[in-house]
């Protein structure tokens, strides 16, 4: 997969199924970067478990994961696609790295703070290091872009700290990596707290809207969502709800907000919410079945993860042994 084309490299968690803000912020513009960049895409199962996973529930997932972002556009003719865990040298480099990241920038972590608070009874140290482990899968590629959400900004910025004090302290290694991040619909909101970000993790179920939903589920989740007692169609801070139907909306359509608000001058919100519900049941309903036809053919799916594999584990190892070789680890002939 040598190219002159930029890399790219992101990876999403095998937690359960995708919601509607993973395919807006993420998952809908990897399958569009195929053709421009060189794609090099993860289902991140070793991220997962910094929370306590049912084994067997995982293993599942990570399948499931695979699956959907095939479905979603992902083709493994044109991007790498693979499960993290199969190719080790992830850890092996951010063991290395995490030796020469300061305690104190991983203190300022946000996400540290906040899944620390949400699970108390479980603040083990791999929640705490996670951040060097992501700095690894994007610095074992030398990748050039890395599309991540807006939250996942610092951890992005922590990445280029960490490349650029490693080619400081030891020559030129890796690629100090760029942001790619999506200007429209960048950040789906809760439909419930539109005020926080959508996450299938919250306790109230109409909050996100899943994938793998079907049409009945998702336009009575959208009709439940929270507006105001204005009742006009309008995009401002004021109004949160409102304006987080309205982008989701507008990813969908192509229209824009002033578009928008002229189709529904006049109109409550009512129409809206039940417009946006079928514009989202509508686009998702061929990918839900083109996933279930690629989950049920395990053996094309596990051919594609080992492909897959293989193929980052030559990239990945190469990247290692250059950086065993800087830091004075001896090495054997093969």
């Amino acid at each position: 997969m040598e190219t002159n084309k930029k890399r790219i490299l992101s990876g999403i968690q095998p937690t359960g199924t995708f919601t509607l803000g993973n395919y807006v912020g993420a998952v809908r513009n990897w399958g569009r970067l195929q053709d421009e960049y060189e794609c090099v895409y993860m289902v991140a199962n070793m991220h997962a478990i910094t929370v306590k996973q049912e084994p067997a529930k995982l293993r599942a997932q990570t399948r499931e994961a695979a699956a959907l972002l095939l479905a979603c556009g992902i083709d493994p003719e044109k991007s790498i696609l693979f499960v993290q865990s199969h190719v080790p040298a992830h850890a092996e480099l951010s063991w290395v790295l995490g030796c020469s990241t300061p305690f104190g920038e991983l203190t300022r972590m946000h996400q540290f703070k906040e899944k620390s608070a949400k699970h108390p009874e479980d603040i083990n140290s791999g929640l705490f290091t996670y951040p060097v482990l992501m700095a690894a899968d994007i610095l074992i590629y030398n990748a050039d872009l890395v599309p991540v959400g807006i939250d996942q900004k610092q951890h992005l910025e922590l990445a280029r700290n960490i490349a650029i004090r490693f080619n400081g302290n030891y020559s030129e290694t890796f690629v100090v990596p760029d942001g790619y991040i999506p200007t429209t619909g960048a950040k789906i909101m809760s439909l419930q707290e539109p005020d926080k970000k959508m996450s299938k993790s919250d306790k109230n179920a109409n909050s996100f809207v899943l994938m793998l939903d079907d049409k009945d589920t998702i336009i009575r989740k959208f009709k439940r969502a929270v507006t105001d007692s204005d009742g006009c169609v309008r995009a401002c801070a004021e109004k949160a709800g409102v304006t987080n139907l309205m982008s989701i909306y507008s990813v969908f359509t192509g229209k824009t907000y002033a578009e928008i608000e002229a189709e529904f001058a006049g109109r409550g919100y009512g129409d809206l919410k039940l417009a946006v519900g079928e514009t989202v049941a509508d686009a998702f309903e061929p990918i839900q079945s083109e996933y279930k036809r690629i989950l049920a053919d395990k053996n094309y799916l596990d051919g594609v993860l080992k492909d897959g594999a293989e193929r980052a584990a030559r990239i990945a190892n190469r990247t290692v042994n250059k950086v065993y070789k800087k830091v004075g680890f001896l090495q054997l002939d093969k």
